[in-house]
């Protein structure tokens, strides 16, 4: 056979490459290779009909949380790989330079999916985030060495993608702005991109901002007040135009805490919609309000964001955000990571990160993923859950991640 894997029949939408066109594609060896209109059916060893469906570039998700297990807000990446059509789990600073090592070898190398990874500023990661317990990593700037996030970096050249910080007052207490001053300078020594978490002040938002260097990532760039990025009005405050015109990268980073309706809104209105879409998908978020990525995508669909800028956001913008361009794209010789999805109909209730509900006609559904050239079906099947979320009353942290991982005797 010509072919290992024949995705036929389906709309192929590409932003990368300018293409939303019928075709199908064809995966030999792990990469793409051939995207025509027809290729015969009895070319590959293996048949995928991907008839009504969209064919795209598998889903490259820039913040989640996936260091599970070693971190309490880690979740499973495999168990939402093929149900949210993400290819790639970019980890947002579970992880520091004291435990990226296990990270690395408990998680990453185990995984089926890709994963990358940020490195946080602080030496212990993201160690103290549950419902009952909230202690921020970058509250003692001891914990803050950049010379660790250097070698880090060096060490683990293959898989970091940059640096994260988490300012404000949930994550870094009295520190202000210094956790953000220290990440940089790793940052710029490592040669690498920072992704900057804001939370509530302070730090405010107009300290982060001009900081950020192009290439840069602001994420939670729709979170609410206080440090949302509009005014009361809906006017977009003036440093955030700024750091857009500098060439900084606005990611949604939804959460459990940071994506506002209202906000996204007003954003939208004044043309500043993100560039990337991503899930922050944690164990606080994975069973709503963010659900995965999937759902994040939908609900800017819901919002007005045209289908193909909507997957840009979740394709080509975050691989070219961590310089990979082999992912983000079905241009033949590239990595043959693939998303089959379909654009349900119905009704659909969407809830963002302060409670309001947001009544949407259709959203987006996967059917599996090709990862590596191997189909991935997806065997979830209900595509109910944002129906059934309710914000959950406090449980402990065991609670929780028995709810999701199952208990020990399960």
């Amino acid at each position: 056979m010509q072919f290992d894997l024949l995705l036929k029949g389906g709309r192929l939408i590409d932003p990368a490459a300018g293409l939303d066109a019928p075709r199908d594609v064809a995966i030999a060896n792990g990469r793409v290779a051939a995207v025509d209109a027809d290729i015969p059916a009895d070319s590959a060893a293996q048949i995928v009909d991907a008839g009504g469906c969209i064919v795209t570039p598998g889903l490259v998700d820039l913040h989640s949380h996936v260091y599970w297990g070693g971190t309490s807000l880690g979740v499973d990446a495999d168990r939402l790989a093929a149900k949210s059509g993400t290819t790639t789990f970019i980890d947002a600073g579970s992880a520091g330079a004291g435990n990226f090592l296990g990270f690395r070898r408990h998680v990453m190398e185990r995984s089926k999916v890709r994963i990358l990874a940020y490195v946080n500023i602080s030496f212990a990661g993201i160690f103290g985030f549950s419902q009952t317990v909230s202690v921020g990593e970058c509250s003692d700037l001891r914990l803050c060495e950049p010379r660790e996030v250097v070698a880090a970096a060096r060490e683990h050249r293959d898989v970091v993608v940059g640096v994260k910080v988490r300012s404000g007052k949930h994550a870094g207490g009295t520190s202000g702005i210094a956790p953000v001053d220290l990440a940089l300078e790793a940052a710029d020594q490592a040669g690498l991109p920072l992704m900057a978490h804001i939370d509530e002040p302070p730090p405010g938002r107009s300290e982060v901002l001009p900081r950020l260097r192009k290439g840069d990532i602001l994420t939670h760039c729709f979170r609410p007040f206080p440090n949302a990025p509009v005014f009361a009005s809906g006017a977009v405050r003036p440093d955030m135009r700024l750091a857009r015109e500098r060439g900084v990268i606005f990611d949604i980073g939804h959460g459990m805490g940071s994506f506002d309706f209202a906000v996204a809104r007003a954003m939208l209105e004044e043309g500043l919609a993100p560039d990337v879409i991503s899930s922050d998908v944690h164990l606080y978020c994975v069973d709503g309000p963010a659900f995965d990525i999937l759902v994040c995508m939908s609900k800017l669909l819901a919002l007005g964001m045209p289908l193909i800028e909507v997957l840009r956001a979740a394709t080509q913008a975050p691989a070219r955000a961590i310089a990979r361009p082999n992912l983000g794209t079905l241009a033949v010789g590239t990595v043959g990571d693939v998303a089959v999805l379909r654009q349900r109909p119905g009704r659909f209730t969407f809830v963002d990160a302060v409670g309001a509900s947001l009544v949407a006609d259709q959203r987006l559904v996967s059917e599996g993923i090709v990862i590596g050239g191997t189909w991935w079906p997806n065997e979830a099947g209900d595509h109910n859950e944002t129906e059934r979320f309710v914000a959950q009353a406090s449980h402990t942290h065991v609670e929780v991640a028995a709810r999701h991982f199952g208990h020990r005797h399960d």
